[in-house]
């Protein structure tokens, strides 16, 4: 399997608040989403036909969305953080 234990552990103690593995924190999720959106696009790239892929990446995306408007609305320096972290363009 592409996520294990070990990597969500990973995630979440590398972007969890003050670097304990926080599975709370929009940014510790936000990463965790990242990763799976990620992976689900090189999916589709080999397998254009597969929808149900196709929209569960579209709504992963739309719950990454909502929370990165919830973290700028409530900290914005916690936002412009966790986008450079990730590359992520916004």
């Amino acid at each position: 399997m592409y996520l294990d234990k070990e990597k969500k552990a990973e995630i979440f103690e590398k972007f969890g608040k003050n670097g304990v593995a926080d599975t709370g924190s929009p940014e510790s999720q936000i990463a965790l989403f990242t990763y799976r959106i990620a992976h689900m696009t090189e999916h589709l790239k080999q397998n254009h036909k597969d929808h149900a892929t196709a929209r569960s990446l579209t709504m992963l995306v739309g719950k990454r969305r909502k929370l990165l408007s919830y973290l700028k609305e409530r900290d914005i320096e916690r936002y412009r953080a966790i986008v450079k972290a990730l590359g992520l363009r916004r």
